[in-house]
């Protein structure tokens, strides 16, 4: 009879550690590379799955690295499932009657760029809005990206400006798209 594999142990004061101080970023990260809010949470439990299954195998200093290029994976799966659902519900379309935040114009102002620039970015090609969002969003410089990413600086300069292109194009279509359906409305 053949045992079971052996199972490592976990570094939980690293893993704690990388938690702690990259959350955010990931949470972020995957928002801004077209996860649904509502499933932002899962896709960086998922992350960090990975991340402690593997642990053992990422170098010191290179865990940031790690977990973005695992949740640039794990956004990629989502949103490919997600356009396979078509079942999404647009963020802000509940509302909190008690919440004392902006007035209702104000916050359907916000509502509505917040979608046009993640419509936007969902409609990059993962590795320029990987690009574009650590860039643009998380203003990171070139050089941190290229190392994040493991790719040359130079790939990040074309990418960030192929993603700059594609990005104003979708932009303006999407903000046309937008305002000829309030003119109509």
């Amino acid at each position: 009879m053949g045992s079971a594999p052996a199972v490592r142990p976990v570094d939980t004061a690293r893993l704690r550690r990388i938690v702690t101080e990259d959350y955010g970023f990931l949470w972020r990260s995957l928002r801004r590379l077209g996860v649904p809010e509502a499933d932002t949470d899962d896709g960086v439990q998922r992350v960090l799955g990975v991340l402690a299954r593997r642990l053992h195998e990422i170098a010191a200093g290179a865990e940031r690295a790690f977990l973005f290029q695992t949740a640039v994976r794990v956004a990629s799966e989502m949103r490919r499932s997600q356009r396979r659902s078509r079942l999404t519900l647009a963020d802000g379309d509940l509302h909190d009657p008690h919440d004392e935040a902006p007035g209702p114009d104000a916050v359907l102002e916000q509502q509505q760029a917040r979608r046009l620039l993640d419509q936007a970015i969902d409609e990059l090609d993962i590795d320029l809005a990987a690009v574009f969002v650590l860039f643009e969003l998380e203003e990171m410089t070139t050089a941190q990206i290229a190392v994040l990413l493991a790719i040359p600086p130079g790939t990040v300069s074309t990418r960030l400006r192929r993603a700059r292109e594609e990005f104003k194009k979708t932009a303006n279509r999407l903000r046309a798209r937008h305002d000829a359906t309030r003119r109509n409305a």
